[in-house]
């Protein structure tokens, strides 16, 4: 659930006079999400989604992810869209947050999703790396492999609260994670959070992709790895082969992997579950029980680590070695 700025009904219709969205008819906030504060509105001219960008954004980053949103709709990816003020502004600020408005994507997100929802979540990621190809602006990924180890201090004196022996696994996990990280790969704009919540629905049918908050320039193959470790788990920790076999078939079929990044894609999986394992860690430890953050098992994360540990060949993802990689 999100943590919600409060929002009076005055404040809103003073912010949004600088729009054209005719007259405010309700709003109601949204209890998912757990970055911004966000607000279902419903004005004369139809709905739109109000977001508050709490403390954990930078406000430095706003622009880069207005800005991607803008350019991958404008290339045919179906993203929520900023709308413009007046003026041409698209962010503005409401109750001590900068605030923004967009576009309403029309969907829902999966509980359960197959096999085929799989294949089209590798497509639509395909689609928005080759989209993002041009996008002039950058921002390096905060959360990739040189932060990991500064990231996991921070919970270090009682990770082994969480599971004996967590410490000295991370420690050595990192470590064959530093000394082994992929530095030739293609690069490029990657989601970084491409999970099920993060991914709409309609009438069976992939209808967009929202939350572009972790957004940055890093390897694609690596977007690609999260999403594996997003998508293709049961809820008892059990790796679908099928799933994994339609998500990279699915992406293939839009943007060929090369046989570089075929191989890397154990590394680069270990490397996307480290980094929920030592996110999670971190809020489990920090987040007091009671606020409305939901804390999320870390352990899960943990057991895909080692999943991804124990894998000798990319085949056991569901690809055949490097046969057709271009």
């Amino acid at each position: 659930m999100a943590v919600y700025t409060d929002v009076t009904e005055p404040q809103l219709a003073g912010f949004l006079a600088d729009y054209d969205l005719g007259q405010l008819l309700s709003y109601k906030g949204i209890a998912e999400g757990v970055e911004n504060s966000n607000f279902l509105l419903r004005t004369s001219a139809g709905s739109f989604i109000l977001t508050l960008y709490e403390k954990r954004v930078e406000r430095g980053d706003l622009p880069f992810f207005l800005g991607l949103m803008q350019h991958l709709n404008a290339r045919g990816l179906s993203c929520p869209l900023p709308v413009a003020m007046r003026g041409g502004e698209t962010l503005g600020e409401l109750a001590g947050r900068p605030a923004a408005v967009f576009t309403f994507l029309e969907g829902m997100w999966t509980r359960r999703p197959g096999a085929e929802d799989c294949r089209a979540v590798g497509g639509a990621m395909a689609r928005m790396h080759r989209a993002g190809a041009d996008f002039a602006m950058t921002r390096p990924n905060a959360l990739s492999v040189d932060a990991w180890r500064p990231l996991f201090e921070g919970s270090r004196p009682k990770a082994d609260t969480v599971e004996a022996g967590l410490v000295a696994e991370i420690d050595a996990e990192l470590a064959i994670l530093e000394a082994g990280w992929p530095t030739e790969l293609p690069t490029g704009v990657i989601h970084a959070d491409l999970f099920p919540d993060n991914v709409f629905f309609l009438s069976g049918d992939l209808s967009g992709l929202i939350d572009f908050y972790f957004a940055c320039n890093d390897i694609l193959a690596y977007d690609l790895a999260i999403a594996l470790c997003a998508w293709c788990f049961e809820p008892d920790g059990a790796y679908n082969l099928t799933k994994g076999r339609a998500l990279i078939e699915g992406y293939r079929a839009v943007r060929p992997l090369s046989a570089s990044e075929i191989a890397a894609l154990p590394m680069l999986a270990r490397g996307a579950s480290m980094r929920f394992l030592l996110t999670r860690l971190y809020d489990w430890l920090h987040v007091p029980d009671g606020t409305f953050v939901t804390k999320k098992d870390p352990r899960e994360y943990l057991r895909k680590l080692r999943f991804h540990r124990a894998i000798i060949s990319p085949a056991e993802y569901g690809i055949d070695g490097v046969e057709g990689a271009a």
